[in-house]
């Protein structure tokens, strides 16, 4: 079962112009406990202010926005993109939505994503 689909980013065809914003894809790790999903997130510069986490419908959005600080300095060399970060996930539907948490530490994102009872493992009783 494919419980984690990432969705292709979806551009917005809509009559309003939009400034143009760069988004980079955040690395993430996917662990699986027999209550629930783990994702973590790596998002460095991020913070709970510039976090957004959306749910609509099956698909979970992650937005991460870095305060960056102006320099008057002219930039020589840059590995740090000057970009916000920008995931999208389908979710298996055997994922309890309505208990779904997260945090943001150090700017590592992890979000406790619940099975839903009908999909946990449970014991079977077996009668004589």
């Amino acid at each position: 079962m494919n419980t984690f689909a990432e969705r292709e980013e979806r551009k917005d065809l809509g009559s309003r112009p939009q400034a143009a914003q760069r988004f980079v894809t955040p690395e993430v790790n996917i662990f699986e406990t027999k209550d629930a999903y783990v994702l973590e997130a790596e998002m460095p510069g991020v913070n709970k202010r510039g976090l957004e986490l959306t749910l609509e419908g099956n698909e979970l959005t992650i937005l991460g926005h870095r305060d960056m600080a102006e320099s008057k300095a002219q930039a020589l060399y840059r590995e740090s993109p000057q970009a916000g970060y920008r995931r999208v996930f389908e979710l298996d539907p055997a994922i309890d939505t309505a208990r779904i948490d997260a945090k943001i530490d150090q700017g590592i994102l992890t979000v406790h994503l619940p099975k839903s009872e009908q999909v946990k493992p449970r014991k079977v009783l077996v009668s004589d």
